[in-house]
């Protein structure tokens, strides 16, 4: 039997931005005081479920940083800080509010909406940030296939890459992320790759009880 490799993805906790509306890009607003208590509880019960990974991996933003800190504490693990694994960038709208967006720009808030792949702010596509985010992916996957045996990473980041490498494993055409819910805060998306074939095992699975994202949501 080929050896398989397991990815968990895990969502950042609640950002104060989350809780205001706002885009966040590759900007950071913090966790909030309900984003540290999940993050505490959702470290609590994975260190339970995946008490010895193989790599541990990051988004070098500060909420997706401060969000694997105490899971790699509770399991005594180094962890590696990625870029390439940061969300998606919105370039000036990071800050700006969903309504505000729409005002003054709401024929490509309408645009993006409705599935067209453009810039927000100056900042990236969805295909650009996903081609990055896999890309970041496969390095890890690469790194054990190296090792024999079944191997297990978990990766920290945010919502548009989890739900953009989601479709890329799906075998959903670029950038194929619009049938995809936001993954809630601190929950857990679970690939399985075995030789040439892949699946997703989970999509926004909660450990712990998280505040449902909202549909809109960049974070």
């Amino acid at each position: 039997m080929s050896q398989s490799i397991t990815v968990h993805l895990v969502r950042h906790g609640e950002s104060l931005w989350n809780v205001e509306g706002r885009y966040q890009g590759q900007q950071d607003s913090g966790l909030t005081a309900d984003g540290r208590a999940q993050v505490a509880q959702f470290a609590e019960l994975f260190a339970q479920q995946v008490p010895a990974p193989d790599l541990v991996v990051s988004s070098d933003l500060p909420r997706v940083k401060d969000t694997a800190a105490r899971y790699v504490e509770l399991i005594g693990a180094n962890i590696s800080h990625d870029p390439a694994l940061r969300e998606m960038s919105v370039g000036d709208w990071a800050g700006m509010t969903l309504e505000e967006a729409e005002r003054q720009h709401p024929e490509l808030v309408a645009a993006v909406a409705a599935g067209e792949d453009l810039r927000r702010g100056g900042g990236e596509t969805f295909g650009e940030t996903r081609e990055r985010v896999v890309r970041a992916i496969e390095q890890v996957t690469a790194e054990l296939e190296k090792r024999d045996g079944d191997r297990v990473a978990v990766i920290f980041t945010s919502g548009n890459p989890i739900r953009l490498a989601a479709a890329h494993m799906l075998g959903i055409p670029s950038p194929g992320h619009m049938p995809l819910g936001a993954p809630d805060n601190c929950s857990v998306t679970t690939f399985r790759l075995r030789g040439a074939r892949s699946e997703v095992v989970r999509y926004n699975h909660d450990i712990a009880p998280a505040r449902p994202a909202d549909p809109r949501e960049i974070s």
